[in-house]
């Protein structure tokens, strides 16, 4: 079918050319003195042969025009061609660990003039991971630009290097920075800034922070869980007098109160401020009288906490923290008992209650009991003292030696 075609056309221009060189029309052009008289298809010819000069002389024109142009868009599409594989070079070479090689790539690419924030702040963290923090600095003082962006960027990378070498108070003050220039929400500030006020001991800032991150679920909730837990636990250690920390202790939601951890840290920290020990009394004193009410609200931290989800090792901390009713608190411990009859914690928290409240059989018993399941220092420690109480002076140094092997071990 296309040969047919070609062949129709060939017919058809020759037909075109037959019946053109047969025409007998003219064109007369006078200008006088002058006469020219021209054949109609030589003069459509020529005057077709004069366009397409014409035209091709305006384009070429054109073309010289916009010569320079051009070549400076080439020159610039060349550059940033090479700009871009030096982009993939310095990028491939920072995530392969490669940090010289990722440096001196993106160093290359600011010699050949890209204006990229991207290749200092690449060169930068580079640097930082070879520890040469003066070309680290030098490069970041090359990354400060006009743009958001770039300052973004900037501040973000200074940031995080300051908190690499422990500077959570200049990171917080580069992460202001970046607020005041508008930037605000961000999520990745936000995670420094956590980091930061972490570093810096700012717990009731680092819950701040944790509410933000929540709230836009830009946190794992195991995670934040956690961060919260070591926030309160920082925070009840921080407590300086007894006032203060039962005010912390209000501000704890419920469930976060009952976990084994802040349970024993609080009651650690109530027998402390309120005048007690749970420590032995140092030889030749007598130990503190520990404040009623600081260790009923350590006892029913304890037991809230206990109650929730059993703890083996908190449970022997409830033996140490005896309130003004101690038969209750055994009372309270041997229902645990029930539940629990082989754990040796529980045994020995028994143990050295009946100890204070002088039910020197049970007390023998719980803790012997204790020690058949888990030998403990604690337990032998107990039972010497009891042996003392007794006046078995014999059995109690045998008791303590035990308890020294235990502790040994």
């Amino acid at each position: 079918m296309k040969y047919l075609v070609w062949i129709l056309g060939l017919f058809a221009a020759a037909v075109a050319l037959t019946t053109a060189a047969h025409n007998p029309a003219y064109v007369l052009l006078v200008y006088p003195p002058y006469r020219i008289e021209l054949s109609l298809t030589l003069f459509i010819v020529l005057l077709l042969l004069t366009f397409v000069f014409g035209y091709g002389l305006v384009r070429l024109i054109i073309a010289a025009l916009q010569l320079p142009a051009y070549v400076r868009k080439f020159r610039l599409e060349r550059a940033q061609a090479n700009a871009r594989e030096l982009l993939d070079e310095e990028l491939g070479a920072f995530f392969e660990g490669r940090y010289a090689a990722s440096e001196k790539a993106a160093a290359r690419a600011m010699e050949l003039g890209d204006t990229s924030a991207l290749h200092p702040i690449i060169a930068a963290r580079s640097a930082h991971e070879l520890r040469e923090y003066k070309k680290r600095d030098a490069y970041l003082s090359a990354a400060e630009g006009k743009t958001i962006g770039d300052s973004t960027m900037r501040l973000m990378t200074t940031s995080k290097f300051l908190l690499d070498q422990r500077d959570p108070r200049g990171a917080l003050d580069a992460l202001q920075e970046l607020r005041d220039s508008g930037v605000k929400g961000h999520i990745g500030a936000m995670s420094l800034e956590l980091k930061a006020h972490q570093q810096a001991g700012n717990w009731d800032e680092v819950l701040n922070v944790l509410d933000k991150l929540e709230k836009r679920a830009s946190i794992d909730a195991t995670l934040a869980a956690q961060l919260r837990q070591q926030a309160w636990l920082e925070k009840i250690r921080q407590q300086e007098d007894l006032a203060g920390l039962t005010t912390c202790l209000k501000n704890i939601p419920a469930d976060f109160k009952r976990r084994s951890k802040i349970a024993a840290t609080a009651a650690r920290a109530l027998i402390q401020h309120g005048g007690g020990s749970l420590a032995q009394p140092p030889q030749g004193g007598r130990r503190g009288v520990p404040d009623s009410s600081a260790v009923t609200l350590a006892q029913q931290i304890l037991t809230d906490s206990l109650n929730a989800q059993w703890d083996s090792e908190l449970v022997a901390l409830y033996g140490d923290c005896q309130s003004s009713d101690v038969v209750a608190q055994i009372e309270q411990a041997e229902k645990w008992l029930i539940q629990n009859k082989q754990d040796a914690g529980l045994l020995l928290a028994l143990g050295k209650l009946c100890l204070h409240q002088k039910l020197w059989g049970k007390a023998q018993n719980y803790l012997d009991a204790s020690n058949s399941i888990a030998p403990s220092h604690a337990a032998y420690t107990a039972l010497g003292q009891l042996a003392e109480r007794l006046g078995k002076s014999d059995e109690a140094f045998k008791y303590y030696q035990n308890a020294m092997a235990v502790a040994k071990q």
